[in-house]
Parts: C-alpha cells; structure tokens; sequence
C-alpha cells in the first residue's frame, strides 16, 4: 500500500508505466502520502531496526576467512558494535536525529513530483519519436 516510495522510481522506469503517464488525482495521491507524517515514523523505526542487526553482526569470522585462516575465539566474539563502539542507544539516537531531515526529504519529494512526472512524459515523447524514424530489422533491404 505505502511501498509507492520504493515502486514510483521503478514504476516510473517501466514501460507500461511511461506509455501512460499518471493521471493528475494520482500524482496528489502520492503527494499526500509522502506529506504523511507516518511515513517517516515508520522509516525510522525500520532504520533502528535494520540498524540493530548490523550492530549485532559479526565481523570477526568474516575477516578471518577474507585473511583466508580459521577464526578464533575471539574473532567469533567480535561484532559490529564491539568494533564501532557504539551501542544501541547511541546508533537510535542518531537515526532519530535524521527523522527531520527525512520528513524534508519526503516534502521536497512531494512538491518535485509534478516536475519529475512531466520530465518523464516529456521524455516519453521524445523517446517515442526517434524510434519512430529508427529502421525496423525486419524491413526488406534495396
């Protein structure tokens, strides 16, 4: 449902997708979803999450093998966080300092959509128009 975050650049991309330019009521729809306060709450939380197993990923047992030898004890005890150290506490409150940043980014989203659609239908023709004038394969030479 709210994934349009993720979907609109690829939907913007696709070909069914450029051959019929999304109407006006849609581009507001995505507008208000973006302006949605919501929004970023969820994104953040999922960054802590997302964060939190990172923190907690261990690192020692990777290094080992890259160095192409056998981990040891204590390379299987290191992680993440006991090579940043940095705890969780300290990576959330870092993240939830960027929940501004990110609701400005979603509102600088929002009111650059009309623009972004335009240039992709704007493309859209111009794409559309040189083909056109491109020789089909299929055409019998002289």
């Amino acid at each position: 449902m709210r994934a349009v975050l993720v979907v609109l650049p690829l939907a913007l991309l696709a070909t069914p997708a450029l051959a019929a330019p999304p109407a006006d009521h849609d581009v507001s729809k995505i507008q208000r979803e973006l302006a949605d306060p919501k929004w970023a709450d969820r994104l953040t939380d999922t960054m802590i999450a997302v964060s939190r197993a990172f923190l907690n990923m261990p690192v020692g047992e990777v290094e080992a093998a890259v160095q192409g030898r056998q981990p040891t004890a204590a390379d299987k005890r290191r992680t993440m966080q006991s090579e940043t150290g940095m705890s969780e506490q300290q990576l959330q409150q870092k993240i939830e300092d960027t929940r501004p940043k990110i609701e400005a980014g979603m509102r600088a989203m929002a009111a650059a959509l009309p623009a972004i659609v335009k240039g992709f239908s704007d493309a859209q023709r111009e794409i559309e128009r040189a083909s056109a004038n491109v020789p089909r394969p299929d055409y019998p030479r002289r």
